[in-house]
């Protein structure tokens, strides 16, 4: 069986690392693929928003199955062209996508399917969103309508803050036009969440919970990131917990996108926040999660391709997935400078002193010059620890991490802090 998975992140290279393991042993392509995934997949240069490309190689190539990682591609409609041609693929249409790729929509469809998410307001003209600004409480959250790389949100804890986003956003087009149009939202105290679960447009299982960390700086300080590490289980998302998010968050939303006859088909992503016990969702995502991936497909037990079949061919409800019991830190090293502007090309030493069957190197911005492997990204390598407690996991990731280097390499002490307080 041949497979195409498209990205070049480390949540791609997570991935691939699980298919391999596939008893069924797959024959493994990557569209475009990092210098990590090359040594398990073989690597097609062509780039994941390059629809026309995919398919033309996939067509070309007999490809059985293909898996999409990023959501940029989902945005553009991949698996609707793929459908057409009549071509296997794993993930939601581009209407479907709109859950991640419109923030205004989504909150639209949550409102329909009366899921509890913080209070907002849309606005498409600058003058109007300020207007309103002017009475909210502080802090308050900006966010861009479209996608922007986990960058279009703003936590303003000033009235000029707020101003600043609102305008940066609809007039200086910092976003482009993922900010044309921006939600003024309520901001929820609470600790975040993410539940990701696989779902045919019917059947929702969803997976262990994760908890990201966003912050650049240790404590949750300093700029947003598209994420410095996570781990996995977060004792946050107890059983009960778990159910009531599958039962008024992941099932609702999967009925109602089916109701608007746009079922949801691929990995449901939600970023809750929990406040007094309670989950309200922050945001949907319509893939995996980058780094989550990186620390839930570890512990995932059920063959990964059986998975992705059953998702495909509506047949989920008949697979009994199942996870291992133990835990996963993933810690992720950045170039300095991230999130701001950053150097590429600088040698990285040390990564092949540190996989063991209790850790892995995922690559996410990272290329291959001569016998050299260099930065090619702001978030460079995301290091997974893995062990029967979330502390043997923690302890496993820094190992790992204190021998690998590159010149100007950042990365957090404490991701899992939260777990042990």
């Amino acid at each position: 069986m041949k497979i195409l998975v498209v990205g070049s992140g480390g949540r791609e290279h997570a991935m691939v690392w699980k298919l391999v393991q596939s008893p069924r042993k797959p024959i493994l392509y990557c569209a475009p693929g990092n210098a990590g995934i090359e040594s398990l997949a073989t690597c097609v240069p062509i780039k994941a928003d390059d629809i026309a490309g995919l398919k033309a190689f996939v067509m070309r190539e007999h490809i059985d199955l293909t898996v999409i990682g990023p959501e940029a591609p989902l945005a553009l409609g991949v698996v609707d062209e793929f459908r057409k041609a009549k071509l296997k693929i794993f993930g939601p249409t581009k209407n479907a996508a709109r859950l991640e790729a419109s923030k205004i929509f989504s909150k639209d469809v949550m409102a329909q399917a009366k899921i509890p998410t913080a209070q907002a307001k849309s606005f498409d003209k600058a003058v109007d969103a300020l207007a309103y600004l002017e009475q909210h409480e502080l802090p308050v959250v900006i966010k861009a309508d479209g996608l922007a790389q986990g960058k279009g949100v703003i936590i303003a804890a000033t009235r000029e803050q707020a101003r600043q986003a609102i305008v940066d956003s609809m007039e200086k087009a910092v976003f482009g036009q993922a900010g044309k149009e921006v939600l003024v939202e309520q901001f929820l105290d609470g600790e975040e969440l993410t539940i990701m679960a696989f779902t045919d447009g019917k059947t929702v299982v969803p997976m262990p919970p994760a908890q990201d960390h966003k912050r650049v700086g240790d404590g949750d300080t300093g700029l947003n990131t598209g994420g410095m590490g996570a781990y996995c289980p977060a004792p946050l998302g107890a059983a009960a917990l778990r159910e009531q998010v599958t039962r008024e968050i992941l099932q609702p939303i999967v009925n109602t996108m089916a109701r608007l006859g746009s079922p949801f088909q691929g990995v449901l992503y939600a970023g809750l926040m929990v406040v007094k016990g309670v989950p309200y969702v922050l945001e949907f995502n319509a893939r995996m999660g980058d780094p989550e991936t990186q620390v839930v497909l570890p512990l995932l037990r059920t063959d990964f391709l059986d998975v992705i079949e059953a998702v495909v061919e509506h047949r989920l409800d008949q697979l009994t997935v199942e996870w291992h019991g133990d835990a996963a830190v993933c810690v992720v090293l950045t170039s300095a400078g991230y999130p701001g502007s950053y150097p590429n090309g600088i040698p990285i030493h040390g990564m092949s002193s540190v996989m063991t069957e209790s850790t892995m190197v995922f690559h996410a911005g990272t290329a291959r010059r001569g016998r050299e492997i260099v930065t090619a990204g702001g978030r460079v390598l995301g290091v997974t620890g893995r062990g029967p407690t979330l502390k043997d996991a923690q302890a496993e990731a820094y190992k790992a991490v204190t021998a690998i280097s590159f010149e100007g390499c950042h990365y957090r002490r404490d991701i899992a802090y939260r777990a042990f307080n």
